[in-house]
């Protein structure tokens, strides 16, 4: 049973209990991420992620690794666009140390400079490592694109110079000032008891800063064109329009009509481009909402030659999907997207991060029942009327590798019917 509290300064509580459950996943999510940096901070909130946990005043950056593990449990963080999170997972009996060290290092992190300048040669390494992983550089690529000049194309990770320049106090400041107790939410999931727990709460989180209303820049989609040459031997590809926020009315049409198109073997993008042409390795359509924006678009990994042909058949099935929508194949996506939040409600540090992301995206946690009865809801009128829309805005084309093959941009419009 999900049970949702405020503690006397403002701070969001989730406590989702299972007394079967042996383990306890807690954790804080942060309502702060890289839309909310200016181009000269890109990368702090990721910075500031790596560096809660090397070190506060009562716990080396060993320690804290070394008290987790000596009772078998995990610990972990990560950055995102609109959030920031930190967590652990223990056995039930060591939810209270869990709990302590979270609170400690999002209230008495020291950032200590010796540790920084470590971890700024370590943040530079992942830059470089992600730039030489296709893969990932192209969804930056995309989204430098889709929204350029503006917080949300740029990315989570910073650029090498921005890392650099970074400074303990620069981490510290901001700290206090993005990390305030209305943009935290606790969450907790398994073996715990719900007052035992808010009053834990209560007594560790006394050093949060007061409430912030601070709004991230809003979205700006604009769509066009970008070309990287890398001597890769494949093309790495993504064909993107504007799609659903998460509070669009459509938001779980988006995600249906997303598998339907490319969600698995069985989709069109799959046994279309894949198993009856062979032109690509990987291809699939995906549905990324935001807060206030959303993209909907197609990933394809294709080889030097095949790229030439396969933007003119895939635009083909972008044209025809709104016209051909078939029973059978909704049924087969909306039972995908239940099975997955069945499936999820089995994974306690789950439940723990997706009641979190609801509570700061919705202001409350939704129900699966809820989400599943709008899946249900999902109309193939629905469907092929978000298609029309959806294709019919501007595309973003990112392509890497080797390029030189790929169709001009305006022909891509051309192909899809654009004036």
């Amino acid at each position: 049973m999900i049970k949702v509290r405020s503690l006397k300064n403002g701070i969001r509580v989730i406590i989702d209990s299972n007394p079967k459950c042996e383990s306890v996943s807690l954790g804080v999510w942060v309502a702060v991420g890289a839309r909310f940096e200016t181009p000269d901070i890109n990368g702090i909130s990721h910075v500031l992620e790596h560096m809660a946990f090397k070190g506060t005043k009562t716990r080396t950056a060993f320690d804290i690794s070394r008290e987790i593990e000596d009772v078998g449990g995990l610990v972990n963080a990560y950055t995102g666009k609109d959030m920031t999170a930190y967590y652990v997972k223990v056995l039930k009996k060591d939810w209270r140390l869990g709990l302590d060290i979270i609170s400690d290092i999002l209230q008495n992190s020291i950032m200590d400079k010796d540790e920084l300048k470590k971890e700024q040669g370590v943040i530079i390494q992942e830059i470089n490592m992600s730039n030489d992983t296709p893969d990932d550089l192209i969804f930056d690529l995309y989204h430098q694109t889709a929204y350029p000049d503006q917080p949300l194309g740029r990315t989570i990770l910073g650029t090498p110079k921005n890392v650099r320049a970074v400074t303990s106090q620069k981490l510290l400041n901001y700290m206090r000032h993005q990390y305030t107790t209305n943009r935290l939410v606790i969450s907790v999931a398994g073996h715990i008891n719900a007052d035992e727990f808010v009053d834990a709460c209560e007594k560790s989180f006394t050093h949060i800063s007061g409430p912030l209303n601070e709004k991230p820049v809003s979205a700006r989609y604009v769509g066009g064109d970008i070309r990287r040459t890398k001597e890769n031997e494949q093309v790495n590809l993504i064909l993107g329009f504007e799609g659903c926020s998460y509070t669009d009315k459509d938001y779980y049409t988006a995600a249906i009509l997303a598998s339907v198109f490319g969600g698995g073997m069985s989709s069109r993008l799959f046994q279309e481009i894949r198993e009856k042409r062979g032109l690509v390795y990987s291809i699939y359509a995906f549905n990324s909402p935001e807060t206030d924006t959303g993209t909907f678009g197609i990933y394809a990994g294709t080889g030097e030659t095949e790229v030439a042909e396969l933007l003119p058949v895939l635009c083909e099935e972008i044209n025809k999907l709104p016209e051909t929508l078939m029973e059978n194949e909704i049924i087969r996506a909306k039972n995908r997207a239940k099975a997955r939040i069945l499936m999820r409600a089995e994974n306690w540090s789950t439940h723990a991060e997706s009641n979190a992301t609801d509570m700061i995206i919705y202001n409350r946690v939704v129900p699966d029942a809820e989400s599943i009865r709008k899946i249900d809801a999902v109309t193939s009128k629905q469907m092929a009327d978000l298609a029309k829309r959806i294709f019919s805005g501007r595309p973003t084309l990112a392509t890497l590798g080797p390029v030189k093959k790929v169709i001009a941009y305006d022909k891509v419009l051309s192909y899809l019917n654009h004036a």
